[in-house]
């Protein structure tokens, strides 16, 4: 066998490929044995029709694509290997030809990775807005805590206040007609964290139960809804009840019923306090990890080539069109409102940096021999198994289910590795 490469532009190569009569020669018997086994020929046991009669039922081009097909992995295999190259997709075999004295040629493109030529990653002198937790961070969570363990009482002798939780009946209309799914009965509203459009909540407190009454709002100008952008409209509001919130005491009970680990307040606190230095170490982090990354974007300069910018944008638009449809969208109509060409040149700037950062992850990965462990996967496993609420076994099994969920955990595990090491070595200084 012999193999020419001719590199072509946009990262291709061509290999040009001749195997030599006497391969072919016996991967075509091969062929023949195997194919006879697969296939029912009239008249003979399977596995037992003669060369002559399966060639002739099955036809000569059907047993070269055996061959073709039992010969390409190795083929593209050791040219891969001894050429050292990157592929993004699979080889694409362009043509192949078996010649009368059966020799085969075969003329086939592999795509390839673009080229990274880093520049100096670690050590890197950064510069970012410092992120700190407030001085009275502690206090505010456990008012919020608080607020969360509060319990909730009748109101029978006032009119309610902007911390109370009210039951509601109300029906919403714009120019006279109904908004659709503007209406409900009985429902509980809490006042003071209302998710309403802004002067609904506001415009319910001083009202006594059993009060019915109007209200006037305004939608705003960036409401999902194209028919109710900027609109005015008008809901009938009839007051139900009124509960009001009575917070518990911040002290030692209160630290039991956040959690049955903790005997005393200050455990608590200790606990708050901890949890917010962590939070605060975390997002320095994740600042100094975008600096880099747009440090090395600027620097490094990387020839992406169309069909792998496309194939990206493909999967983004793919992944936007799902988030769209759970939200309840029309993903289609969403797309003519925005325009096609503007959501095309938000998703390819996307999909670029998407590249980019692959590109440079796993080229340091390879300087710096960063491999995957079983104890990564295990980790990973585990992680998805509490998000989701599951078994680690179950996990596993959509991972058996689903080959490209190992990948992307291994993809995972690599670009926190490149991240940590880029990070933790870097100098950082804030901005004053």
């Amino acid at each position: 066998m012999t193999v020419t490469i001719e590199k072509l532009d946009n990262n291709e190569v061509k290999l040009n490929i001749e195997i030599a009569p006497e391969v072919t020669s016996w991967e075509y018997e091969k062929a023949c044995k195997k194919l006879a086994q697969r296939v029912n020929v009239p008249g003979f046991r399977q596995g037992k029709a003669p060369k002559l009669i399966l060639e002739k039922y099955v036809g000569i081009a059907a047993l070269q694509r055996e061959v073709l097909d039992s010969l390409l992995p190795t083929i593209f295999e050791d040219a891969v290997n001894e050429n050292n190259f990157d592929l993004v997709t699979a080889p694409n075999v362009e043509s192949y030809e078996f010649k009368d004295d059966k020799t085969l040629k075969i003329v086939a493109k592999l795509e390839l990775k673009p080229e990274v030529n880093l520049c100096e990653y670690k050590n890197m002198e950064i510069e970012i807005e410092e992120f700190k937790a407030a001085d009275d961070a502690v206090e505010k969570e456990l008012a919020a805590l608080q607020d969360r363990f509060a319990s909730l009482k009748d109101v029978e002798d006032r009119k309610t206040i902007n911390t109370d939780i009210v039951n509601i009946d109300f029906d919403g209309y714009v120019d006279g007609e109904e908004i659709k799914g503007g209406s409900a009965k009985g429902y509980m509203l809490d006042l003071a964290h209302s998710n309403f459009i802004d002067g609904f909540a506001q415009q319910l407190v001083d009202h006594g139960k059993g009060e019915e009454f109007k209200i006037n709002v305004k939608f705003p100008e960036n409401y999902h809804d194209d028919k109710l952008k900027g609109k005015d409209a008008e809901f009938n509001i009839k007051i139900n009840g009124i509960k009001e919130k009575v917070l518990p005491e911040i002290n030692d009970d209160l630290a039991k019923r956040v959690n049955p680990k903790f005997n005393t307040l200050d455990e608590l606190k200790e606990d708050i306090r901890k949890y917010s230095e962590n939070t605060v170490k975390a997002e320095n982090e994740r600042r100094t990890a975008e600096k880099i990354y747009d440090t090395l974007f600027e620097k490094i300069d990387i020839k992406i080539q169309d069909t792998m910018i496309n194939r990206e944008i493909q999967a983004l638009m793919g992944e936007f069109k799902q988030r769209v449809n759970m939200q309840g969208g029309n993903f289609d109509e969403m797309l003519e409102k925005e325009g096609h060409q503007k959501v095309y040149d938000q998703l390819k700037e996307e999909a670029v940096k998407r590249i980019k950062t692959s590109l440079i992850i796993g080229k340091i990965a390879q300087e710096e021999k960063i491999n995957v462990t079983a104890e990564d996967i295990q980790g990973k496993i585990g992680d998805l198994a509490h998000i989701y609420r599951t078994t680690s076994e179950n996990i596993v099994e959509e991972i058996r289910k689903n080959p490209n969920l190992l990948n992307s955990l291994n993809q995972q595990v690599i670009s926190e590795k490149v991240t940590k090491l880029m990070v933790d070595s870097a100098k950082v200084s804030y901005k004053k």
